[in-house]
């Protein structure tokens, strides 16, 4: 079986002309057989995608020579199977919403830390590290110590923010997220906000997991990703995570011996959030995504599987 590679990046940068570059970057996306999800926006690209060594490569070729995007780094893992169903390139106001105008993290934006000194700044006493991901996220793996917001989307973690900091007005920083794009406008936003020492992990938890070794992490746990591997763990393997199809939450092994854990209907997390016909209709869909597999076909019916990598997208 092939082994998929697994491309996460983004880069903030202005961009003009986004009904062209859509067409192109499409256009190269379906001749080298990618799928994933990259998203436009007037301040930059975001994206993660998967497909054969060459057309990853071509597909890279290509975003790099957009304006701007010359020195875009990615991080790369792998797959034993398609994560994605299919390529979708699409536009948006922001290419990770916030929701608040005039955050620029090409203006205004924290210092980055590399994963090798990552640990010596967040063991310091007088740095508070917060996880600028949302509260499913942060259940399954965080860094020692970390602060948790809580949040259910990107959108709340500005009001968290100006409430916690009461609590802290002179404390120094360190935020990270999944790839960097989340923490990146987190810091910009957070600098505009009047804190000066404000830091974030270059290239996230993923270049973490990738180049830090087990016996020095301070790493707890394992990363979600936004496919259908759900986790990774150190050396960016796959972890024993799960999805539930229901809620989208992310299960672990102690999940899946709940008994509210019904495959395809239900989670620990979920059973007491849908009626009984949506019960009902979880099940028909999981039963035809069987089906479907016995057959060795793709079910297009869980394509909303993928929908989580353009709303909470932390591709890069």
């Amino acid at each position: 079986m092939p082994r998929f590679t697994v491309a996460a990046l983004y880069k903030f940068t202005p961009l003009d002309g986004l009904d062209a570059l859509q067409a192109n970057l499409k256009q190269v996306g379906e001749t080298n057989e990618i799928t994933g999800t990259i998203l436009l926006a007037s301040e930059g690209i975001n994206g993660t995608i998967a497909g054969p060594a060459d057309g990853i490569a071509a597909m890279l070729d290509a975003i790099r020579s957009l304006p701007g995007c010359g020195d875009l780094e990615h991080k790369e893992s792998w797959a034993e199977e398609q994560p994605f169903l299919r390529l979708k390139v699409r536009l948006k106001r922001e290419i990770v919403t916030m929701g608040i105008p005039g955050v620029d993290p090409n203006q205004l934006v924290g210092s980055y830390v590399d994963p090798a000194e990552w640990n010596e700044l967040i063991t310091s006493p007088d740095v508070v590290t917060i996880d600028t991901r949302n509260d499913y996220e942060v259940r399954i793996g965080q860094f020692e110590g970390a602060v948790n917001p809580e949040t259910v989307s990107f959108r709340e973690f500005p009001e968290w923010f100006r409430n916690f900091r009461q609590g802290r007005p002179n404390a120094r920083v360190a935020m990270y997220c999944t790839g960097g794009i989340r923490c990146e406008k987190a810091t910009s936003f957070v600098k505009a906000e009047g804190i000066d020492e404000v830091f974030h992990l270059k290239g996230g938890i993923l270049k973490y997991l990738e180049t830090v070794s087990p016996e020095e992490s301070l790493w707890r746990g394992e990363c979600f990703v936004f496919d259908r591997r759900v986790a990774v763990v150190h050396g960016l393997e796959q972890g024993s995570h799960t999805l539930c199809h229901a809620c989208r939450e992310p299960l672990g092994p102690e999940d899946l011996r709940s008994e509210y854990f019904v495959p395809g209907v239900s989670c620990p997390h979920c059973h007491d959030r849908f009626s009984q016909a949506d019960r009902e209709r979880f099940a028909e869909r999981h039963r035809q995504s069987l089906l479907a597999a016995r057959r060795g076909e793709k079910h297009l019916g869980r394509v909303y599987e993928d929908e989580a990598s353009e709303t909470e997208s932390e591709a890069g």
